[in-house]
């Protein structure tokens, strides 16, 4: 499953939308965001995600984590977010 990574310039109507069509397929989604303007941008996008999917009787939920990622050879950490459905 490929990693949704959101930066503070995307879109979180777009990314809810990416979030809701990985849930369907694959039963949970990973987002990754780096900096505080696109964790906002990660959690707008998540919460619009719930709206998306509460007509089909979908609950999200997500836990946060950190990762270390590699950019330009530089080591950065990240926020990852698991999203699940809610069981």
């Amino acid at each position: 499953m490929e990693v949704l990574k959101v930066s503070s310039k995307s879109d979180p109507n777009k990314v809810a939308g990416a979030i809701a069509g990985v849930v369907r397929e694959h039963g949970r989604a990973e987002i990754q965001a780096i900096g505080a303007g696109a964790v906002n941008q990660a959690v707008k996008a998540i919460a619009i995600a719930r709206g998306y999917l509460a007509p089909s009787g979908i609950d999200l939920v997500f836990v946060p984590a950190f990762t270390d990622v590699e950019i330009e050879n530089e080591r950065r950490t990240a926020i990852k977010f698991i999203v699940f459905p809610k069981s």
